[in-house]
């Protein structure tokens, strides 16, 4: 059955800013003049892309400017600080940075795994730093931050998978900056309950670990993980805060142009909200390089708000859908005894 979104309108994410004379104001995702996502030779172009394939109109962004930003780009290059949004190309760094806020990630910047979607470096991790904690505590206090979100490389190489140092930075986030709130965002930890219990004790506001996409297509985007084990972790993650008295939001998160259908993804709301996860994100896949995994269309932004109206009315107490959505976008908005309007 076709689906109408003529009466929801084109949503402008980014308007061409006054002035604009090159890309050094606004890029696509990827770089200020490069599209590093565009169909090889032979490869189809997604639906609803811009001309040769390249990116539509809807996904251009700002670069980030200013003295906020410089300030934080200094900061935590004189930590030794990796953040996800440098290391996986995030779409939304500018206007974050811009802002003051950034996703810290720790236990380094190689990762265990090879998931087909995904820009992080992967290989053999160097040793792990165990002071980094404190300095990511020492940059979120230094930054003001109001709310922290604390994310990592999957580290199959460890015994915990990380889990300890992901505790260990959230207290000393808790000592440093005692006002801010803060989201873990984790890999699956092989489903090892002992490990989702240590960071759940840590006791973050939010846990969120991403599904990434539809149960059929798991094996193809996630090659290490499954779905049952991820939706698993939240579960556990809920069940655990609360046999300690902690009142803790659960989180995850989709991308869609990776060749799911429409019901598909719907299905696949329903079974998150079925798990009780109380807040979902929907973003664009962005194909970071002709390596990855390829792009099999653009969702427009009505599609992204049609989305966004099916999770609430499932249930889902916060649904952030748009085509450049990630994960900890506007993440402040998310916590318990927050502000949980929806938004695009």
């Amino acid at each position: 059955m076709s689906r109408d979104f003529s009466e929801l309108g084109e949503l402008s994410v980014l308007g061409q800013p006054a002035g604009h004379a090159g890309p050094s104001a606004v890029m696509y995702p990827g770089g200020p003049d490069l599209d590093s996502g565009l169909p090889g030779p032979g490869e189809a172009i997604p639906e609803n892309a811009g001309p040769g394939g390249r990116r539509p109109e809807w996904l251009k962004v700002r670069l980030g400017a200013g003295e906020t930003y410089a300030g934080l780009r200094r900061l935590l290059r004189d930590e030794a600080l990796h953040t996800v949004c440098e290391e996986a190309r995030c779409p939304n760094q500018g206007e974050c940075w811009t802002l003051g806020t950034a996703t810290f990630m720790v236990l380094g910047s190689v990762c265990t795994r090879n998931c087909g979607f995904c820009a992080i470096a992967t290989g053999r991790p160097p040793e792990t730093d165990l002071d980094e904690p404190r300095r990511v505590a020492e940059a979120a206090r230094r930054m003001g931050l109001r709310h922290a979100v604390i994310t990592m490389v999957a580290r199959d190489d460890l015994p915990d998978g990380g889990a300890g140092v992901v505790a260990e930075t959230v207290r000393h986030i808790r000592l440093a900056s005692p006002g801010t709130s803060i989201e873990v965002l984790i890999s699956d930890l092989n489903g090892r309950e002992a490990d989702i219990r240590t960071v759940v004790e840590a006791q973050p506001e939010i846990l969120n670990h991403n599904v990434e996409t539809v149960p059929r297509l798991q094996r193809a985007v996630r090659r290490r993980a499954r779905w049952d084990r991820s939706v698993g972790v939240l579960r556990a993650g809920r069940r655990l805060a609360a046999d300690i008295g902690h009142r803790m939001t659960t989180k995850t998160g989709l991308m869609v142009g990776l060749g799911e259908t429409w019901d598909e993804v719907t299905q696949a709301m329903g079974l998150l909200r079925e798990a009780r996860i109380d807040v979902l994100t929907i973003g664009q896949y962005l194909r970071p390089s002709r390596s990855h995994l390829p792009l099999v269309k653009y969702y427009t932004p009505a599609e992204f708000m049609a989305l966004r109206r099916i999770g609430l009315d499932m249930g889902f107490a916060h649904v952030q859908s748009g085509p450049l959505v990630r994960s900890s976008y506007h993440a402040a908005e998310q916590v318990p005894g927050g502000d949980l309007a929806a938004a695009v």
